[in-house]
C-alpha cells in the first residue's frame, strides 16, 4: 500500500541548517595570528633557497640533553626532523641519553663517575649503558617519529658493525673511540627513505661493547657519510667568545678560527668536546658545522631554514662561508635545481 510520508517542512529545514553553520562557523580574529600576513609569507619565502639548497643532501644531527630530557620538546625536535625529511634532506640522528643513564645506575645502586668528562665504564655500567640506549631512549625516539608515519629505524651502534670502537683510556673503562663505521648500512637506510636513529653503543674490536661519547660518535658518522652538515644539540645558544658575556655569541666562523680557540684555550669546557667532533667532521670533508640550543622550539627549522639562524655555524673554508654547495650524490628532483646545476656538472665529469 502506498504511503505518503510528510515532508519536512521549510521553517524546520532552515532550523537544522542554521544550527549546522552556528557549529563549523569561525569569525577570522578568532582562528588568524595576529602576525601579519606579509611577515609570515616573508618566512616562509625566505625558506625557498635554504630548502632548494639542502633538498637530497644528508645531515647529521646529534641530539641529547636537556631537549631529550622534556617530553614535549622531545616530540617537537622529531617532528622538526620529520618535516626536515619531508622537504627533502636526509636526516641521521645519533643520540645519547645521559641523565636516563644515571637515573638506571642509581636505580641499581652502581656509582656514577667521571673523569676528563667521560662516563667511567665498568663492565655493569656497559650493561646499563646498553639498555638505556639501545632499548628505552632509541625505542622513544623511534616512536615519537613513527608517530608520523613508518619513518624511522632504531640503530645500536653494535648493530651490524654500524660501529666499530677501541679502548679510549684504560682508566675509563669501556669507554671508545670509533674506529670504523658502517656507512653501506647507514645508506641503505637512507636510499629506502628512512630515518637512522642511532644509539652510541660501538661493537669493540675484543668481541665486547663500548659506551661512546654522543658528540664524538656524531662527528665519527658525519665523517664516514660525507655529510654535507653536522649539527649539535646542546644546553646553550651556540659558541661564545666569553661564555660570561652573553652578547659574545658567534654566529659564524671558519674551521681555521675554531682551531685558533681550541689551542689558545679559549673555549668553554663544555663546549670542547663538541667542538673537537666538529672539527673532526669539518677535517674530512663535511661542509658545515652547527652548534644549537635544542631547547629553543624549533631551532633546527630556525637555523637551517632562516637567513639568520639561532646557533653557531662553522665553515669547513673561507669559500664555504660564500657557497653552500657540496658534492654529494642528489636525488632527481634535487639534481634539477638551479642550486644544484654545477654540483651535478662536476660529478657527471668526474
Amino acid at each position: 500500500m502506498l504511503r505518503i510520508l510528510p515532508r519536512l517542512r521549510t521553517a524546520e529545514y532552515g532550523a537544522i541548517t542554521i544550527r549546522k553553520t552556528r557549529q563549523i562557523m569561525k569569525f577570522a580574529r578568532d582562528c588568524r595570528s595576529s602576525e601579519s600576513n606579509e611577515a609570515t609569507a616573508q618566512l616562509l619565502f625566505e625558506a625557498l633557497p635554504w630548502i632548494k639548497n639542502l633538498t637530497g643532501k644528508t645531515v647529521v644531527i646529534k641530539y641529547g640533553g636537556a631537549a631529550m630530557v622534556d617530553e614535549q620538546l622531545r616530540r617537537d625536535v622529531m617532528s622538526d626532523i620529520v618535516l626536515l625529511k619531508i622537504i627533502g634532506m636526509r636526516p641521521v640522528i645519533v643520540h645519547g641519553g645521559g641523565k636516563a643513564i644515571n637515573e638506571a645506575l642509581s636505580h641499581y645502586d652502581i656509582p656514577v663517575e667521571f673523569k676528563n668528562g667521560q662516563r667511567v665504564t665498568t663492565p655493569a655500567t656497559m650493561d646499563i649503558v646498553r639498555e638505556v640506549l639501545g632499548g628505552k631512549v632509541n625505542q622513544e625516539l623511534v616512536a615519537a617519529i613513527n608517530h608520523h608515519g613508518n619513518l624511522a629505524v632504531g640503530v645500536s651502534g653494535s648493530d651490524a658493525g654500524t660501529l666499530i670502537a677501541e679502548p679510549l683510556d684504560p682508566e675509563l673503562g669501556r669507554v671508545g673511540k670509533v674506529t670504523h663505521v658502517n656507512t653501506d648500512y647507514i645508506e641503505r637506510l637512507l636510499d629506502s627513505e628512512y630515518i637512522p636513529v642511532i644509539a652510541t653503543v660501538a661493537a669493540g674490536e675484543d668481541g665486547g661493547f663500548f659506551n661512546i661519547n654522543a658528540d664524538t660518535a656524531a662527528g665519527a658518522v658525519a665523517a664516514a657519510l660525507h655529510a654535507h652538515k653536522a649539527i649539535f644539540l646542546t644546553d646553550v645558544d651556540g659558541l661564545y667568545k666569553d661564555f660570561s658575556d652573553k652578547d659574545s655569541l658567534i654566529s659564524n666562523l671558519t674551521l681555521d678560527e675554531v682551531n685558533e680557540m681550541l689551542y689558545g684555550g679559549e673555549v668553554d669546557k663544555g663546549m670542547i668536546p663538541k667542538l673537537r667532533a666538529a672539527v673532526d667532521a669539518l677535517t674530512a670533508g663535511v661542509f658545515r658545522a652547527h652548534i644549537i640550543n635544542g631547547t629553543t622550539p624549533h631551532s633546527l627549522l630556525l637555523e637551517l631554514l632562516t637567513d639568520a639562524g639561532v646557533g653557531t655555524v662553522i665553515h669547513s673554508t673561507e669559500t664555504a662561508y660564500e657557497f653552500d654547495t657540496h658534492p654529494h650524490p642528489l636525488s632527481t628532483f634535487a639534481a634539477r635545481l638551479t642550486e644544484n646545476l654545477d654540483e651535478v656538472e662536476k660529478l657527471q665529469t668526474v
